[in-house]
């Protein structure tokens, strides 16, 4: 037996990275891992989670005024927003709080949203990101594409499973035909615990607790990743998920933190940069000014506290945006 209790919106506020994307907080309309099924993927922790068969669930308000009043007070950037829960069509509490994200003027990433769950206006605002499970293919995938949402995969990267060529072909294929945009590999966690819950998510046998707990991840990841993410790109799928426009951001800094987000991700291993690059792009989120009307006027390199090589890349950014 699950047992549902109202309580106030939950947030989680910080440098989030959702799949290489940036989230300024995430607002949880559910907290607690209980209810099928029995392990999900969390891609803002990259690795699986057991969840009960019974427990106790927080819901959050189901007004949006009350999200929008708390979400409004974090941090200026996107809000991630989820998981969703199968009593959403009871509580509500996951459309109230996406609605309550788009009503504060945020961009929206939804973690996982029910059907009943998708916001009733979205525009550009909101894109939709469910987290890969065996059984992935669903109706709320169809919902989302069908509503015009972009909408993706969020799966983890796991030697010996999910990062076979064989699979991703296939997971790539299935992505393409379902309508969606996007298919993000994320490095799972292979800590002791992380490692153990693989293996259960997997239901393999010895071979594959063998190869989970004995392999040098450190080295067998980074070409797996660069070999899935050819099979992805192969098929016409981005790596990264879109990034939502919220109404209370200026478009082009949104166009801007979004394509410094992806030169961060073409770093690859010169950690550096790409931590810089991604400075840079909050930067902008936070900036509360329209940054191309800035640069049109020429005093951009007045006020952008990076160094050249990072400035230029801002200036491509906003100049194409």
């Amino acid at each position: 037996m699950i047992l549902y209790e109202e309580g106030p919106p939950l947030l989680r506020a910080g440098e989030l990275d959702i799949a290489g994307r940036r989230a300024a907080a995430q607002a949880i309309p559910y907290s607690g891992e209980a209810g099928p099924p029995a392990f999900r993927f969390d891609p803002l922790e990259r690795r699986f989670l057991r969840r009960a068969v019974e427990g106790r669930v927080l819901a959050g308000p189901q007004e949006p005024e009350a999200w929008r009043a708390a979400i409004a007070r974090v941090p200026a950037g996107p809000v991630l927003v989820g998981p969703g829960s199968p009593a959403e069509e009871v509580w509500g509490s996951y459309r109230a709080a996406g609605e309550g994200a788009l009503a504060a003027g945020r961009g929206a990433y939804l973690l996982d949203p029910p059907p009943e769950g998708l916001p009733s206006r979205t525009l550009f605002s909101a894109v939709a990101l469910f987290s890969w499970h065996p059984e992935w293919a669903s109706e709320a995938a169809a919902a989302s594409v069908g509503r015009g949402i972009p909408s993706g995969l969020v799966f983890p990267l796991v030697p010996g499973w999910t990062a076979e060529e064989r699979f991703l072909e296939q997971l790539a294929s299935r992505a393409a035909a379902a309508g969606l945009t996007f298919l993000s590999p994320v490095p799972s966690h292979h800590d002791g615990e992380a490692r153990r819950s693989l293996v259960e998510a997997q239901g393999g046998g010895d071979d594959f607790f063998e190869s989970i707990h004995h392999l040098d991840w450190d080295e067998a990841l980074p070409a797996l990743s660069l070999a899935a993410r050819d099979i992805v790109r192969r098929r016409g799928l981005s790596i990264l998920p879109s990034r939502p426009v919220g109404s209370g951001e200026p478009p082009a800094n949104a166009a801007a933190a979004a394509r410094l987000e992806e030169r961060a991700d073409e770093a690859g291993d010169d950690e550096h940069r790409a931590s810089l690059l991604r400075a840079a792009a909050r930067w902008i989120d936070e900036s509360g000014r329209d940054l191309s009307a800035i640069l049109s006027e020429g005093n951009f390199r007045k006020v952008f506290p990076f160094a050249p090589d990072i400035l230029r890349e801002a200036e491509e950014a906003l100049s194409g945006a």
